[in-house]
């Protein structure tokens, strides 16, 4: 894909799973990736694995943390062109009732506040490299219901709500702001969220795995591949006048939660 070799990226949540997929995928592009994560192994992981891609100790959560790492891109980078707001947790699995109100705010927080501090810092600096892109990753579960997955639905449908607003409010600045919405990935995360929900409706993981991919028009998990894939090509030349989309990368997702 032309247009990105020399770019500078931050990725978010981007020392593993997604997010590292995504960040080795810019860079095999030729463009140059800040990444920050709350996990301090991971990170020294990926050091190991990529020095060529910078890390950063982070909880996206915290705005004095998201300030420390927009300054790292200036010092580092000298600047910023692409922003992917990667970073997200599966917050709890439970009826309405018995979700506590610190685990709805902490996924708020993580999934939809993280990439409003972000955004709101990243903006001077992608106006002053004369526009650029921002990826904001949702989900299948922020364009239909999620049963039992509220807090991480809402924050989900909110992401999407916020990148076509912003779309609209920074494209005269040639900034872009799109959407990715992977279905279900392969990885340790996927296997949690299934281990949990098992125990939830008295199923094995397997039974609960089986309906996530009768869920599927395709009948497969998506790969964190498929999705970086997608999140590059939406900060690409190719897509310059592509904005305001909310992208699904996830095999048609017919339903959630069966």
């Amino acid at each position: 894909m032309t247009g990105l070799a020399g770019k500078r990226v931050i990725v978010t949540a981007g020392a593993s799973g997604l997010g590292k997929a995504i960040a080795e995928d810019f860079v095999s592009h030729g463009a140059r990736v800040l990444v920050c994560d709350i996990d301090e192994g991971a990170l020294a992981a990926l050091a190991g694995d990529n020095p060529a891609i910078i890390g950063r100790l982070a909880d996206i959560a915290d705005e004095s943390d998201v300030e420390s790492v927009l300054a790292a891109a200036g010092e580092f980078m000298g600047g910023l062109d692409v922003l992917v707001n990667n970073g997200g947790v599966s917050g709890p699995t439970a009826g309405i009732e018995a979700i506590e109100a610190a685990a709805w705010r902490r996924t708020l927080a993580v999934n939809l506040e993280s990439q409003f501090l972000f955004i709101r810092g990243a903006v001077p600096l992608l106006r002053a490299a004369g526009g650029g892109a921002i990826v904001n990753v949702a989900s299948t579960a922020g364009l239909m219901g999620y049963p039992l997955r509220s807090p991480y639905a809402a924050s989900k449908w909110a992401v999407i709500g916020l990148s076509k607003t912003l779309a609209m409010e920074l494209g005269p600045d040639r900034i872009r702001v799109n959407a990715v919405c992977p279905g279900s990935l392969t990885g340790p995360r996927m296997d949690g969220v299934i281990a949990v929900e098992a125990e939830a409706k008295g199923l094995t993981a397997e039974q609960v795995r089986e309906v996530y991919l009768r869920q599927t028009s395709m009948r497969t998990f998506i790969t964190p591949q498929e999705v970086a894939a997608m999140v590059v090509y939406l900060c690409s030349d190719a897509a310059r006048n592509i904005t305001g989309q909310a992208i699904s990368v996830d095999g048609n997702n017919e339903t959630l939660g069966g």
